[in-house]
């Protein structure tokens, strides 16, 4: 039945031939039923879009048309891909290059020779190449009293009795078959798929066409191959025209079918609809299944920690070793071009040329406080030999030479040495900052520090869409503790690094050997720790951590060095049960003082020299400081070595004692108003608050006190200023902020606060400067008085509102007697204050009024 509707189908359309310059093959005359070819036969129709480019071609009567398939590879279907070629271009010089060419079996003439046997009754008069099909339609015209199933017949018989199998596919063989529609032949970027769309079309435009059932289409296209599925619209879709998936199990066999049945018009018989239903097909590019991806997807609660902790892996297993690298050679300054032997010659040679040097009086003058502090230094050295686990404290004011006294002579030779400064750490502004300076601390490279950032938006995001944290951000602690394990590993080899097998305890295991060999452990200098205590704790807390780990497991010897006195209470957290190793640094004494000046002094070698624009000599003298008052001048100056350290360059410059020390006091006094006294410079951060009066106060009492006294802590506490203060909510954090800020130091006693001193020796009289400015004074005693009054004002308004309460009483009971007494004493008492601050504050304001 289809070969009879086939056979009816339209062969002649009009406007679809066109006058063509096709080369007509001319068979020798043969017996009837035999085909026999000569190369004048061999002639293409050259296009790609069939005749007149219109897409279609068509057929004469008694004329027909045979697809020939898998003539050529489908992989040379790419070729029209290629930009520069156009998709119709003419392919018959590629058939001449076939026809010429002496390859024999690759010659698709000849393929199509040998798949029609000469017993078939046909003659050739058109072929058509498809070289995305990869095959050719064949026109041949046929005698009237032949059907063209009994050709379709013969020739597949024959195919399969003796198979054509080209040279580019050994397994298939070339297969022919009826073309029962009407071929399209685009040139379109619509490449051959395994999958059929095959849409339901009225016969006449205008007309109802109907859906095909699966059965009806699987007796259609099973003669073309495997079918794998055959997959309807859904009943529901509201696309038109309605259609079908059709999916087989080879790419060819797809090709076959649609190039065979493409235009067929499906009677009525076979369930086409009185009307008949047209079959349009295109090829449909299947929808793989990604099942894993699918799931992957429909699963972040689960993935995406995976995700997190298989890269976090990968980071650990790529960049671990190299950043333990680094931080070994940071330690160890292997690599440093200042241990090369070529370095250190070159700067020996150059030594005076340059200048690179310290000065020779400063380290004369340093020589003079080391043998002063000698005993320090040696017990110092006598704890880093020692195996018992616990902190080294020093601790002392900034300017003791702390830093100094434990690097340069303490640890001078010593390698192995790290150094953790905490100032750098702690004033890093943001989290990137500080993550990128505690790296570059401990040498722990590569950092990625601007990479947080961009983690935090992306957690964000994934957050917000999947409501599950994804973990790709990682707090500051995290990175911070993950930067210390890294050194903690690097550290624990460079302590092993000299184990040899040959050691009679080359067996033990790390920690043990550390344990037994406490001089072969690295050193960790914590310097400045618990600056600025207020500002990024969790920086202190996560070293402090470290650091007690390190000592417990034998790891390395930690010294912290603090200017801090209550240390303990932070460091007490992770070693509870320890007594830490402590060593106080103070001021110079007196003696020691004048001879850390005289040492910087009696060095001629820098000297400068006097010059004389008068008498011009070839050797100007010497400048001989003036050394009257010196003791005065180091009595007011006190023993602070950076103090000292200025006085004998100013001396060195020319200066008298009594110059220099005046300077000095002036500078302090300028920095004391600069940061405490100026409108605006209290500070309030929720932990340590002082105002600018409490400031004041304290200056003004201790200018009255001498160098060996000082305030009691309580009683500065009772004072109005402290208890009663109006800006500052607590007393007891005004003195500890004051105290960090180092305007003040509180010394304890018993194991409390009971003293407190100036900061700095020198600014006893950097007080006593700021106090005897009269305009100053008036003004920060009225900023005092002030605030005395808007006390004594709050106190008036309570008694006052309490008297209300008790006056609006019906009765008076007796009981209220002594306490209305009580009220009215205070209520008379702080009047009486008030009346009394007011008096002062008239005279300040008249200074005020007449001083500069």
């Amino acid at each position: 039945m289809i070969s009879r509707f086939a056979s009816s189908c339209p062969r002649n359309l009009p406007g679809l031939r066109t006058p063509s310059s096709i080369l007509r093959s001319r068979p020798i005359v043969t017996p009837r039923y035999q085909l026999r070819w000569t190369p004048a036969l061999r002639a293409w129709e050259s296009t790609t879009t069939g005749e007149g480019k219109s897409g279609h071609i068509d057929a004469a009567p008694n004329e027909s048309i045979l697809w020939i398939d898998n003539l050529f590879p489908l992989k040379l279907s790419g070729l029209l891909r290629a930009p520069w070629r156009g998709p119709d271009e003419d392919l018959s010089k590629l058939m001449e290059r076939f026809e010429s060419s002496s390859l024999g079996l690759l010659d698709p003439i000849n393929l199509v020779k040998r798949a029609i046997p000469e017993t078939a009754p046909v003659k050739i008069t058109e072929i058509l190449p498809r070289l995305k099909d990869g095959g050719a339609f064949v026109k041949f015209t046929y005698p009237s009293n032949v059907s063209v199933q009994e050709i379709e017949t013969t020739i597949t018989k024959s195919l399969k009795e003796k198979p054509v199998k080209p040279i580019f596919s050994l397994w298939r063989g070339v297969q022919a078959g009826l073309v029962h529609g009407i071929p399209w032949l685009e040139d379109l970027h619509r490449f051959p798929n395994d999958r059929l769309r095959v849409e339901f079309v009225p016969k006449v435009p205008g007309e109802q066409a109907v859906e095909l059932s699966q059965e009806t289409l699987y007796s259609l296209f099973r003669k073309y191959g495997k079918i794998a599925e055959i997959s309807s619209q859904p009943w529901d879709s509201k696309v038109l025209p309605r259609y079908s998936y059709v999916d087989f199990a080879l790419v060819r066999d797809a090709i076959m079918a649609r190039n065979c049945l493409h235009g067929f018009i499906v009677p009525e018989n076979l369930g086409g609809g009185k009307l008949g239903t047209k079959l349009q097909m295109s090829y449909e590019q299947r929808t793989k299944p990604h099942r894993f991806w699918e799931w992957i997807s429909s699963h972040p609660r689960i993935v995406i920690p995976v995700v997190v902790a298989l890269l976090t892996g990968l980071t650990v297993i790529i960049f671990d070793p190299i950043r333990s690298f680094f931080v070994k050679a940071h330690v160890t300054q292997k690599y440093r071009l200042s241990n090369s032997r070529v370095y250190r010659w070159l700067r020996q040679r150059t030594f005076d040329i340059l200048s690179l040097k310290k000065e020779k009086a400063d380290q004369a003058g340093l020589n003079a406080l080391w043998t002063h502090r000698k005993d320090l230094i040696d017990e110092i050295q006598k704890w880093l030999l020692e195996t018992t686990g616990t902190f080294i404290v020093v601790q002392g004011p900034r300017g003791s030479g702390k830093e100094e006294l434990v690097l340069d002579q303490a640890l001078k030779g010593r390698s192995n040495v790290l150094v953790i400064d905490c100032k750098k750490i702690v004033e890093a502004r943001g989290e990137s900052a500080t993550i990128k300076n505690m790296a570059a601390s401990v040498g722990y490279r590569p950092i990625f520090s601007w990479a947080n950032n961009v983690s935090s938006m992306v957690e964000l995001a994934v957050q917000s869409t999947t409501g599950v944290k994804a973990g790709f951000s990682e707090t500051l602690e995290s990175q911070i503790q993950k930067i210390l394990q890294t050194t903690a590993s690097a550290l624990t080899e460079i302590g092993v690094s000299n184990r040899s097998k040959n050691d009679s305890d080359a067996s033990l295991a790390v920690d043990a050997y550390l344990e037994a060999h406490a001089e072969r452990r690295p050193i960790v200098v914590i310097d400045n720790f618990l600056h600025k205590g207020d500002a990024n704790t969790i920086v202190y807390e996560k070293i402090a951590e470290w650091a007690a780990a390190l000592v417990q497991s034998n790891i390395a010897h930690v010294i912290f060095l603090t200017n801090d006195t209550s240390y303990s209470k932070s460091l007490s957290k992770f070693l509870p049960d320890r007594i830490f190793r402590q060593a106080a640094l103070g001021d110079l004494s007196p003696d020691v003082s004048k001879r850390f000046i005289l040492s910087h002094i009696n060095n001629d070698d820098d000297q400068p020299k006097k010059e004389d624009t008068n008498e011009p000599t070839e050797k100007s003298p010497l400048i001989q400081p003036d050394l009257t008052d010196l003791d005065a001048s180091i009595d007011i100056l006190g023993g602070r070595l950076t103090d000292l350290e200025s006085l004998a360059r100013r001396l060195k410059a020319g200066q008298s004692p009594k110059q220099a020390v005046a300077e000095i006091t002036e500078q302090s006094a300028s920095e004391i108003l600069k940061m405490f006294l100026l409108p605006g410079k209290a500070t309030h951060d929720g932990e340590h608050a002082w105002s600018v009066e409490q400031a004041w106060h304290l200056v003004k009492s201790l200018s009255a006190t001498t160098a060996s006294d000082g305030l009691r802590y309580n009683e500065v506490l009772l004072h109005n200023t402290f208890a009663s203060s109006t800006t500052a909510p607590d007393g007891e954090s005004a003195l500890e902020g004051l105290a960090n800020a180092e305007l003040i130091t509180v010394r304890s006693a018993n194991g409390r606060p009971g003293c407190i001193m100036p900061g700095k020796p020198v600014y006893q009289a950097a007080f006593r400067q700021l106090v005897q400015d009269k305009a100053l004074a008036a003004k920060m005693d009225l900023a005092v008085l002030t605030e005395l009054v808007k006390v004594e004002s709050k106190t008036i308004d309570k008694v006052e509102g309490e008297l209300a309460l008790l006056g609006a009483l019906p009765k008076q009971p007796r009981e209220t007697g002594p306490r209305v007494q009580y009220l009215l004493s205070k209520l008379e008492a702080a009047q009486r204050r008030i009346e009394g601050f007011e008096r002062e504050i008239g005279a300040l304001k008249k200074v005020l009024g007449t001083e500069y």
